[in-house]
């Protein structure tokens, strides 16, 4: 046996997730080592699904080890995935678990966008019962809560998510990464229908039409709403261009830990040193009709 892939997490505090380590051998078929305090009522399932997910991506020898943690099937799927991914760079199959996409929020250009959910999008345990707060949007955050070690399976999990979780009646959003690697997010996530993508560190138009110049590339039929972040004086400057630069535009936040940081000044509490960007965004946002 070669190489290891490992993908997902393990330790005392997580919950939700699983810790998967595979190696691809030349025969004896597949050897699952599963270590999981639910194997007495769901070891079955488990082991059936990773037959599954085997099958699927032609792999008929393995060792595999699998620390649970109480995983549900779209988690240990995408750590399945991504593990395997690892091992194959090239592969260009996806696992989907279903194709059926959960009841999306009925999103729509003027609906309220004031309360955003962040959830790290590679921790699953927050993203299970996200939508009982009641948020205006859950944000599937593939940015700056991820590793950048993490953000392939990372970017796995947050597929599988938007298509297995129920975040009741919340909007669907996903923050991916700066370009040119947000386009990677892209081509894994808008398969599962987001209703809306956050587009960070924007500073000029261009970064949004090349992103809305992907989401037609690869969904031509797909209304995907899109909210640029602006984190620099020079995206604060440049904020009504970039709110006109799609018609697909419907808000726009700013990103102010970014934003003081490119001042060289410190976040204060009553907010003065970004009176002039907040003040300069809403101008813009009411300019663009947004």
């Amino acid at each position: 046996m070669g190489r290891t892939g490992s993908a997902g997490n393990h330790g005392e505090k997580v919950r939700s997730d699983c810790l998967v380590q595979i190696g691809i051998k030349r025969s004896g078929g597949l050897e699952l080592l599963l270590e999981s305090k639910v194997e007495a009522l769901y070891g079955d399932s488990i082991r059936e699904l990773v037959r599954t997910v085997t099958t699927h991506f032609e792999i008929p020898h393995a060792k595999i080890r699998i620390r649970d943690s109480g995983a549900l099937d779209f988690v240990l799927a995408a750590r399945l995935e991504a593990a395997i991914r690892q091992l194959r760079p090239g592969e260009k199959r996806e696992f989907l678990l279903t194709d059926k996409i959960p009841d999306r929020a009925g999103t729509d250009p003027e609906r309220f966008r004031l309360t955003r959910l962040y959830l790290p999008g590679n921790t699953p345990s927050m993203m299970l019962n996200a939508g009982i707060h009641k948020p205006d949007g859950i944000i599937l955050d593939l940015e700056d809560s991820v590793h950048p070690d993490a953000k392939d399976e990372a970017r796995i999990l947050v597929r599988n998510a938007l298509g297995s979780v129920d975040f009741m009646g919340a909007e669907r959003m996903v923050r991916i990464n700066p370009l040119p690697l947000g386009m990677k997010d892209l081509e894994a996530v808008l398969p599962r229908q987001p209703d809306l993508i956050l587009i960070p560190k924007v500073e000029s138009p261009d970064t949004v039409s090349l992103v809305e110049q992907k989401i037609r590339e690869l969904s031509p039929q797909q209304t995907v709403f899109l909210m640029p972040i602006l984190e620099s004086a020079l995206g604060i400057e440049n904020a009504f261009g970039i709110a006109t630069a799609s018609a697909y535009v419907v808000a726009m936040a700013i990103g102010l830990e970014d934003y003081t940081a490119d001042l060289g000044v410190e976040r204060t509490q009553e907010g003065l040193e970004s009176f002039y960007a907040r003040s300069r965004v809403v101008n813009a946002c009411r300019a663009a009709g947004i």
